[in-house]
């Protein structure tokens, strides 16, 4: 379950979301939130995109004549200058996101693309629309279900919110051309806790339908039964570790399933293990 919405709706764990993480949890899905990190990225990225887009402006407003080599490059010169600090400030803010996330196991999901995201949003939200989180809840919907990272986009948004509502007019368009898209706006609105919760579980069944089915062929497809993959993870206690990194595969959402597909690779890869009552008969 991915979440995406308005800043601190998305962030918050209580009474401001309904205790919506707690909620899904008990339901069966696996949270993933949006770390601080990517807003930081989003702001410089669209400093970059915005220097740009002065560039030209400035061009049409301010025309040197051609003679004026001196002036020209002056110009070039510190548009330059000024995409190289904040390209080398973005650089530098992923790596060592990136390398802490490392440290910590790789446990948190690696920061989104955001040319990707604001690519994937521009036939819907254009990525200079101010207000909110600007085209990020469209990007990310659009990002998160054609890369299968999630099987359901959850957007938080406090009542009123008008650029969330901008937002949730143009997700109708998304939703339309992505037929397998599963996504829904959750409003804290005066009706309550037990509403929002109502909305979210009956969009939970297809979510858990499409996981259910996915978990059952990446089993198919290892050969082996469930039965066998759980007496390997017995044998095995570093995998029970609540932080054991399980790596990622193209094409599959679901932890379960890549779970079940890592310890078929492992099961392959190391030697056969004879049982106790079979080393107590060798030896005899």
């Amino acid at each position: 379950m991915k979440i995406t919405g308005e800043f601190w709706a998305q962030t918050t764990e209580g009474d401001g979301n309904f205790n919506m993480f707690r909620f899904l949890e008990r339901e069966g899905a696996q949270v993933m939130t949006e770390p601080i990190a990517t807003w930081v990225d989003y702001l410089l990225c669209q400093v970059i995109a915005k220097n740009r887009n002065s560039r030209s402006v400035e061009e049409h407003h301010q025309p040197l004549n051609w003679w004026n080599v001196k002036g020209r490059l002056n110009r070039e010169v510190k548009w330059k200058k000024k995409e190289l600090f904040l390209k080398m400030g973005g650089s530098m803010w992923r790596h060592f996101y990136h390398r802490v996330a490392g440290k910590l196991g790789g446990i948190t999901h690696r920061l989104a693309d955001q040319n990707e995201l604001a690519k994937l949003a521009e036939p819907f939200y254009h990525r200079f629309a101010r207000g909110g989180e600007g085209h990020l809840e469209v990007g990310k919907n659009v990002y998160y279900t054609i890369h299968k990272l999630a099987h359901m986009v959850l957007s938080l948004k406090p009542f009123g919110c008008m650029p969330s509502s901008q937002s949730d007019g143009v997700q109708s368009a998304v939703i339309n051309k992505f037929k397998d898209m599963i996504f829904l706006p959750i409003e804290t609105s005066g009706e309550g806790e037990v509403n929002a919760h109502s909305r979210v579980q009956m969009a939970l069944g297809e979510a858990k339908a499409k996981a259910k089915l996915e978990f059952e062929t990446c089993l198919k497809s290892t050969g082996r039964t469930l039965d066998e993959i759980r007496a390997y993870v017995a044998e095995h206690p570093e995998m029970r570790r609540p932080f054991y990194h399980v790596p990622h595969r193209e094409g599959v959402t679901g932890t379960a399933a890549l779970f079940v597909l890592h310890v078929a690779d492992r099961m392959k890869s190391a030697p056969r293990r004879k049982s106790v009552a079979a080393v107590a008969e060798a030896a005899a």
